[in-house]
């Protein structure tokens, strides 16, 4: 294919780049070609958020929509038919600060000042999404929309002060949503973006297909190549591996790997949705998965990373994959124009190992609507050492079905799933032979949690021991017994210090 120049809106009008390696990240970018330097690199890896930046992408209405990604691990081929956002853009062409800066100002929320950009900007997206919206969002919204900036001065208290302080101020011009639509209306490809930097010869190639097929057909001509969707793991391989990763297939612009509907009794979620509108679409019909939603990453993660890339990826730690199998999800893979389908939990072989064949990839998920399914209990637990950014040591899925026969409820079915347990996320098939036909009461409980110790045998590691492993998961069946028990189930008050916090977003 013939190399097209990237072309995105930044800085007021559409930049052109013909000459930059397929991985050079949007930062790298920013500070050595642009020379906008007030977006920071602090870890290189997507989770301190000193340099978040905000992506305008085209909607399907014809809109514009903004969201906060990490600059770091984004590669510049990516922008392609975007816009762009720095801090070097929010203030207003007569030089009057944002609402965002000016509240921060007020409110003393930054000191050392290297990681206030990335907060600017996280702040900056929430703003400019919220618009003159009633309400302003509650202070538990805004400090979601922080998950994903650390800062070692503040204490966060004044930085979520100036959050707060930003919607009481007078509103500024604000982004030309028209014009930049217009823009990137005109920025669009019909057909596949395909670049090679012009002058070197042999360097690796990126693909970005505009629709499955053409997806499919290049999938299945070069059966090795990297497929990109967030870059949130292999944006690391890059920056923290230095690995050469050939040439790239790029999920992002695949318009018809967007589906995310509900029809026939499923939930279908395509392979480019990002975790945070998949988790959002999925928590309407379980809203157990609300803890486990806003715990996962960090909202710019959530907002570039894909639902359909962590399950492809098949980290043993992921969080999505337990919650996922235990509500008996089924993983789409297609090769040329042929698609089939497996349960998910067959989809894991071994440690980054899978079921899927030359040329296949993950197409979109299935997953079991919610309706008629009134006997499921269901829930899903997360332990890591933090509460927001962090990475399971365990994260566990439990799903059963109940019946009440002659005054006895019994379970009729169960699924259970862990994370950072084994090789794979794995269901616990003897724990949940242990519980299928009885009595759901302690005594069923208990059998249930010496039974897990069949199923699983723990590594210890940097996350935990595996004494920890074994023993904080055997406690979450307890756990789960306890909120789903017939008599006196206990209320998440009673064993969920932010239950309050997370009602609330349910309901929003």
């Amino acid at each position: 294919m013939e190399t097209q120049p990237i072309r995105f809106f930044h800085r007021g009008q559409v930049r052109t780049v013909t000459d930059a390696p397929i991985t050079r990240t949007v930062l790298q970018y920013l500070r050595e070609d642009a020379h906008c330097t007030g977006t920071k690199e602090g870890c290189a890896e997507g989770d301190c958020g000193a340099c978040t930046v905000v992506l305008g992408e085209l909607q399907e209405d014809g809109s514009v929509g903004l969201k906060a990604v990490n600059a770091c691990i984004q590669f510049l081929p990516t922008l392609d038919g975007k816009a762009l956002f720095t801090v070097e853009d929010v203030r207003g062409k007569d030089g009057t600060l944002h609402p965002v800066q000016e509240a921060m100002v007020e409110c003393h929320g930054s000191q050392c000042g290297f990681c206030t950009p990335g907060f600017v900007m996280s702040l900056y997206a929430l703003y400019e999404n919220t618009g003159n919206q009633a309400p302003i969002p509650s202070r538990q919204t805004i400090c979601d929309s922080l998950t994903g900036n650390l800062c070692r001065c503040t204490g966060y208290r004044p930085i979520i002060d100036a959050g707060e302080r930003m919607f009481e101020l007078p509103a500024p011009t604000g982004i030309d949503r028209t014009q930049l639509a217009d823009t990137l209306r005109k920025l669009q490809r019909k057909d596949t973006f395909s670049y090679a930097p012009i002058g070197t010869e042999n360097a690796p190639r990126f693909y970005a297909p505009r629709t499955a097929s053409a997806f499919a057909a290049i999938k299945a001509a070069h059966p090795n190549i990297r497929i990109l969707a967030g870059s949130t793991d292999v944006g690391l391989w890059v920056t923290k591996q230095f690995r050469d990763l050939g040439d790239i297939l790029y999920i992002g612009q695949v318009a018809d790997l967007y589906a995310l509907e509900k029809r026939d009794g499923w939930i279908e979620i395509g392979a480019a949705v990002s975790l945070e509108k998949a988790y959002e679409f999925l928590a309407a019909d379980y809203p157990e998965v609300t803890e486990l939603w806003k715990r996962f990453a960090s909202l710019p993660i959530r907002n570039a990373g894909t639902l359909g890339g962590n399950i492809a990826n098949g980290s043993p730690i992921g969080d999505s994959a337990p919650a996922l199998i235990a509500i008996g999800t089924r993983v789409v893979l297609q090769r040329g124009e042929a698609r089939r389908e497996l349960p998910l939990e067959d989809l894991y072989l071994a440690y980054q190992k899978n079921a899927m064949e030359e040329g296949e990839f993950v197409a979109g998920l299935r997953i079991h609507a919610r309706e008629g399914r009134d006997a499921l209990r269901f829930r899903t637990y997360k332990l890591s050492k933090r509460f927001d950014e962090d990475i399971s040591a365990v994260c566990a899925a439990l799903a059963i079905e109940l019946d009440s026969q002659d005054g006895e409820t019994r379970v009729r079915s169960a699924r259970i799933a862990y994370g950072g347990m084994a090789a794979t996320s794995k269901r616990a098939t003897e724990t949940e032979n242990a519980i299928v036909g009885q009595p759901w009461n302690e005594a069923t409980v208990r059998a249930a949690m010496a039974a897990m110790s069949r199923d699983y045998t723990p590594l210890t590691d940097m996350r935990a021991t595996d004494n920890y492993r074994r023993i904080s998961a055997a406690n979450t069946v307890y756990r789960f017994w306890l909120e789903t028990r017939v008599d006196a189930p206990l209320a998440p008050e009673q064993i969920n210090v932010r239950a309050v916090e997370l009602n609330t977003l349910t309901a929003a």
